[in-house]
């Protein structure tokens, strides 16, 4: 029993006032840098962790708890940076060993313009689906979609939102996905429950996506596209790189490690190491020139200023500007996770919500403002989720309606904050900013509003028998 007491012995959460104040002053760095100053979220955020720390200090918390919380939070998250990286490497070899541009020579060739939108949102389904990672989708076929895009003259904010709605499709639905399992993990339910639970807010939400997306693509991209601009494309490519179909083989190797569960970060490297063979082999390139790219990225000139564009990116050293905005990103969020900040705030909330659509609108919105408020996806799935897990349980609401919210507004909403891990990978990879996209991210838009719906319907909405109140894991 002490042994227990002293493992969880923690101060007192900073109070409702002092934690709004640090929240209120984020935004306000936040958006006066990147409207008023037009800099990034980097040093906003920086002095908004300095506030957070200055805050937790004058509460009482020593800074090497404090340290502790930043540690902890990023320790967390690394798997995810060292993914990351090796996406730098895998765009730069997959660009040299022509991989990308042979993947958008046959899309400019096979894919009508009228059906684009479509096209890359259902192929990034069915990638993030397999893979169960929507940056592993992005940083493959989402690059090679972007290029696709530009040569049939779509709105690259269009094509971002259709790739970005297909890759969190699999990252919200995949029994892979790291959050798939981390949600009920928080909530207290089976991941094939919560899976079934999802359905009813998924697949509407995905097919007014794939409608408007359809829409869209008969009533605005087809009168852009330049048939001059694709031939030209075309043209370019063919005389750069050696097209070929055995060119495609790396992107089907993806799926194969998917099939034998070969872990992300050595399958990762090992097609990043094909992609510079690729080189070698099909383009002609030298070892030195192999290694540049992996680290630096491509760099050549086409003769067409737009192909250029396309081509000469990737590498890991142009993650690094992202990573570093994730880990001051995580390290505020290991500052205002460790002083409670956010449970102070959310519990403040909470007490106003008597009734049980009250409560789970509460649960709604307290995993939007954690989002917001911390940047990271991870941290707006596991504290909502620790915080109403009990008051779930003791209204007798199952779990899987907790793990759902979790997931219809932590997976999903993530990328609209453009300070968050999600929104600078985005912007890293695809090289989009979050104004840009967010107003076609239209499955992650209105996911969050059908959980709304079912929450305030009552449909499919479930409660437990009082025999299950007290089991951890309900199936």
């Amino acid at each position: 029993m002490s042994q227990s007491t002293s493992k969880v012995e923690k101060k007192a959460p900073v109070g409702f006032g002092k934690s709004a104040l640090v929240f209120v002053l984020t935004f306000v760095f936040i958006l006066s840098g990147i409207l008023l100053f037009g800099t990034s979220a980097h040093m906003p955020l920086v002095l908004a962790g300095c506030v957070a720390a200055i805050v937790g200090v004058a509460s009482g918390y020593k800074w090497n708890e404090l340290e502790a919380g930043m540690s902890d939070t990023i320790k967390a998250s690394a798997p995810a940076i060292l993914i990351m990286l090796i996406i730098g490497m895998v765009i730069g070899t997959w660009m040299l060993g022509g991989i990308v541009p042979t993947m958008i020579y046959y899309g400019l060739t096979w894919i009508s313009p009228k059906i684009f939108l479509v096209t890359a949102c259902l192929l990034c389904t069915l990638v993030s689906t397999f893979t169960g990672s929507s940056w592993s989708t992005m940083g493959t076929v989402g690059v090679a979609l972007m290029g696709v895009g530009s040569g049939l003259g779509v709105n690259p904010g269009m094509t971002c939102g259709a790739i970005i709605s297909g890759a969190y499709f699999g990252d919200k639905m995949s029994p892979l996905s790291d959050t798939t399992n981390l949600a009920p993990a928080m909530a207290g339910t089976t991941v094939f429950s919560h899976m079934k639970h999802m359905v009813y807010t998924t697949t509407p939400s995905y097919i007014i996506a794939i409608i408007i997306y359809a829409v869209l693509g008969f009533s605005v991209v087809g009168e852009n596209a330049d048939l001059g601009t694709i031939d030209l494309y075309l043209e370019t490519l063919s005389s750069n790189f050696n097209i070929s179909p055995v060119m495609l083989i790396p992107p089907i190797c993806v799926l194969l490690m998917v099939i034998f569960k070969v872990p992300a970060i050595p399958g990762l490297l090992g097609v990043a190491a094909l992609g510079g063979i690729f080189a070698v082999v099909f383009q002609g390139a030298h070892l030195s020139q192999v290694l540049a790219s992996a680290y630096t990225g491509v760099s050549m000139d086409t003769g067409v200023e737009a192909i250029n564009k396309l081509v000469n990116r990737g590498g890991l050293s142009s993650m690094l500007d992202t990573i570093a905005l994730i880990l001051i990103a995580l390290a505020f969020a290991g500052i205002v996770e460790r002083t409670g900040m956010v449970h102070s705030i959310v519990e403040k909330i909470l007490t106003h919500a008597k009734s049980d659509k009250a409560m789970m609108t509460t649960a709604v919105f307290s995993t939007l403002f954690t989002n917001f408020a911390t940047g990271v996806q991870y941290v707006a799935l596991v504290l909502p989720g620790r915080m109403f897990r009990e008051t779930f349980r003791e209204r007798n609401l199952h779990p899987k309606n907790l793990s759902r919210i979790l997931e219809d507004v932590g997976t999903l909403c993530a990328p609209f904050c453009p300070w968050s891990t999600d929104g600078a990978f985005i912007l890293g990879t695809l090289g989009v900013a979050t104004a840009q996209y967010a107003p076609f991210m239209f499955f992650a838009m209105f996911n969050p509003i059908m959980s709304l719906i079912c929450i305030w319907s009552g449909w499919t909405i479930q409660y437990m028998d009082p025999a299950q109140k007290n089991e951890d894991i309900i199936p």
